[in-house]
């Protein structure tokens, strides 16, 4: 296995403790909403501290429900996965080409097809 493979392997790992740990320990449990998003958490302590507290903005768009908020959020990562994969993509790419063109390879001969006929 190569270092680069087992790097990403244990990154790999990581990423997947990172994700099951908390459902696995019951970090959440005993709470209304166990895995609200900190903009929740946040909303909700700022009442309990400051129950006249008026935000400044409001949003411009407001879904109609959970279900479309959590489609335009799985949307948006999508889309900036998407643009993160093409950019490592041409980048590799391109690395690659510029690694062809400097190796040096075989001297070639023209062709019979292409010499002029005598």
């Amino acid at each position: 296995m190569t270092r680069n493979a087992k790097i990403n392997t244990l990154l790999l790992l990581v990423v997947a403790a990172l994700a099951v740990l908390p459902l696995a320990l019951g970090l959440g449990d005993g709470k209304e909403e166990p895995f609200a998003g900190a903009d929740a958490q946040a909303e909700s302590a700022i009442t309990e501290l400051k129950p006249d507290y008026e935000p400044w903005f409001s949003p411009l768009y407001e879904p109609p429900s959970g279900e479309v908020e959590s489609a335009l959020f799985a949307l948006q990562a999508a889309l900036g996965a998407g643009v993160l994969a093409y950019y490592f993509g041409v980048r590799k790419g391109r690395r690659q080409g510029l690694a062809q063109a400097a190796a040096p390879g075989p001297a070639q001969a023209p062709s019979a097809a292409c010499a002029p006929e005598a």
